[in-house]
C-alpha cells in the first residue's frame, strides 16, 4: 500500500519525505487556504514546489465544475511538473472530464466519493485514482472502511484498474484498517502517519534496554 500525504504544508512534506516511505501528495483548495496559499499564480507556484520535493504522484484540484472549465484547468496543471495528477469531483461533469483526460493519458483523482456506485462510475470512465472520504462517511454513522472493502471487492470482481485511495483519514486505526479493507493508498495527515510509530510497549522497551546498558556501563 502507498502512502501520500493530505497537506500543502511544505515543511510536513519535507518532514514526511524524509522517512523514506512517501509516494506521493494530495491537496485541495481548503489545504491550500490553510497554508494561506490564494491567487491562481500562488497556488500553481505552490504546487511546483511540492512536486520539486515528491518524485511521485502530486493531486491537484480543478475548482471549475463544468466540463471546458475543468478541462482547461487540467491542461493548465499537467503543464506544472510530470508528476500532476488532476484531482477532479464526482459529479456529471467531472466522469465527463475524466473520461477525456484517460483518453490523452492523463492520469486524474476521483475525489468526494461517498457511495460504491460512484466508484464504479469513476473506474468505467478510467480514473487512476478514486477516492473514498471515509472519516467524513463515518460522520454520518456509517462505515468508511466498508465503503473501501466494497470498492475493493468489486473492483476485483470486475477488473477495473482504478486504485483505492483512502482519504479523509482521521487516525493512525484507519490506515490500518483501510490496508486491510483493500485499499490500494492511504492518503493522511501527517499526525496519522506518525501515529504508526507509537506504542507504549515500544516506549518501556527502549527505555529498559536503555537503562540496562546504562548499568552495564559503569
Amino acid at each position: 500500500m502507498q502512502f501520500f500525504i493530505d497537506t500543502a504544508n511544505i515543511e510536513q512534506i519535507k518532514e514526511a519525505n524524509a522517512l523514506g516511505i512517501l509516494d506521493g501528495v494530495t491537496t485541495n483548495p481548503s489545504l491550500m487556504a490553510k497554508e494561506g496559499i490564494t491567487g491562481k499564480d500562488n497556488i500553481y507556484k505552490h504546487y511546483k514546489a511540492i512536486c520539486d520535493i515528491v518524485d511521485g504522484p502530486v493531486s491537484a484540484e480543478v475548482i471549475s465544475t463544468d466540463y471546458e472549465g475543468m478541462m482547461r484547468e487540467a491542461h493548465e496543471l499537467v503543464e506544472i511538473a510530470p508528476n500532476i495528477v488532476i484531482k477532479i469531483p464526482m459529479i456529471k461533469e467531472g466522469i465527463k472530464a475524466i473520461h477525456s483526460l484517460s483518453g490523452e493519458g492523463i492520469p486524474t483523482n476521483c475525489t468526494l466519493v461517498f457511495s460504491a456506485g460512484q466508484a464504479i462510475l469513476a473506474a468505467k470512465a478510467g480514473a487512476t485514482y478514486l477516492s473514498p472520504f471515509i472519516g467524513r462517511i463515518d460522520d454520518t454513522n456509517w462505515n468508511g472502511i466498508e465503503l473501501i472493502r466494497e470498492v475493493a471487492e468489486i473492483y476485483a470482481i470486475q477488473g477495473f484498474d482504478t486504485l483505492i485511495l483512502a482519504a479523509s483519514i482521521r487516525n493512525s486505526r484507519h490506515i490500518v484498517d483501510s490496508a486491510k479493507a483493500g485499499a490500494d493508498v492511504v492518503t493522511c495527515p501527517l499526525p496519522s502517519i506518525l501515529g504508526l510509530l507509537k506504542h507504549p510497549l515500544t516506549d518501556i522497551g527502549l527505555a529498559k534496554f536503555l537503562a540496562d546498558h546504562a548499568k552495564a556501563s559503569k
